[in-house]
């Protein structure tokens, strides 16, 4: 690289971190790119960090409060036209119905892998022996009860638009629990605070990456190993009438999705967002700085940018040096 585009590369990181506008090229459209915006603390946060680069190189934004299902119908019809967290165990059916009736675009994956699940802080295993095995629930349902769900035990579930087929695991395994769902993340994580606190029974969803398991030392509960079958095909698995006697995937894959116009409209965008590579520990860090130390959304994402210096001059696209 000549001295004259190490000098431009470094004044642009420079510009970003600062909050200096780049004018390095003159953005295809003045249409405010339309990001979703999600009910938990990750994805609003690194939905700012894609907002506030893209603004650096002159884009208009808009985010966009979104329903994490019906996003993707939106999305395919050009109301949304970006989400930077597609979680593999909530999501794959509902944005793959849309990228291959071509409406959509995979940008890939980040380097961050998933898992969302049944999970219980530590000493639950004090209380509930056996534990992780799920075989163990039954025998210690009741210390897991509350009066709305007694004598069954209470699995605390995320949103209902979190879909996570809670209620046909239950069936398909038999256990003694009924899902009761929490109104938003802040509102889970806030009885799993509570409970922390108090060393009181508690099993609920959790997920990873997340800020969570940095602060609360726990475990997800083992199910039986995830395959595609366990969904489709009844006779898989321990249950052979019912689907979904399995757990979620381990390792499940965290993407990036766009409108299938997004590339021809956004074009030096489009080339910024497929670069954007999130690791597991860059997510933990972008979630708990909202939900730790107390930032907002905006404030953490700035803070976040400020934090990684090298990963923004590395995801920055040539169009734009």
């Amino acid at each position: 690289m000549s001295i004259t585009k190490k000098f431009s590369a470094g004044m642009l990181v420079l510009a970003v971190v600062i909050g200096a506008p780049v004018q390095a090229f003159t953005p295809e459209s003045s249409d405010p790119i339309k990001i979703a915006d999600n009910n938990w603390s990750s994805q609003k946060v690194l939905a700012r960090v894609a907002q506030q680069l893209l603004e650096k190189l002159g884009y208009e934004t808009k985010v966009v409060p979104a329903d994490s299902q019906g996003q993707y119908a939106a999305m395919g019809l050009g109301d949304l036209d970006l989400q930077m967290e597609i979680w593999e165990g909530t999501m794959h059916n509902s944005f793959m119905k849309e990228v291959k009736a071509g409406r959509m675009v995979d940008l890939g994956s980040h380097t961050a892998t998933t898992r969302e699940d049944w999970w219980y802080p530590e000493y639950m295993e004090e209380i509930c022996p056996g534990l992780p095995d799920w075989k163990a629930l039954n025998a210690c349902a009741e210390k897991f009860a509350v009066p709305e769900t007694a004598p069954k035990g209470r699995y605390l579930a995320g949103p209902v638009d979190w879909i996570k087929h809670d209620k046909e695991k239950i069936e398909a395994l038999d256990l003694n629990f009924t899902v009761v769902n929490a109104g938003s993340a802040a509102a889970l994580f806030g009885e799993l605070k509570s409970a922390y606190a108090r060393k009181e029974p508690i099993v609920l969803f959790n997920w990873a990456p997340n800020w969570v398991g940095a602060e609360f030392a726990g475990k997800f509960v083992e199910f039986p190993e995830h395959e595609a079958a366990c969904v489709e095909d009844p006779k898989w698995g321990v249950n052979p009438d019912k689907t979904y006697d399995c757990g979620s995937p381990k390792g499940g894959y965290l993407k990036k999705g766009a409108w299938s116009g997004f590339e021809k409209k956004w074009a030096c965008g489009y080339q910024l967002i497929k670069n954007i590579d999130f690791t597991g520990p860059m997510i933990d860090q972008a979630a708990a700085l909202a939900d730790v130390k107390g930032l907002t959304h905006d404030a953490a994402a700035t803070a976040w940018i400020e934090q990684h210096p090298q990963e923004i001059a590395a995801w920055m696209p040539d169009c734009a040096k």
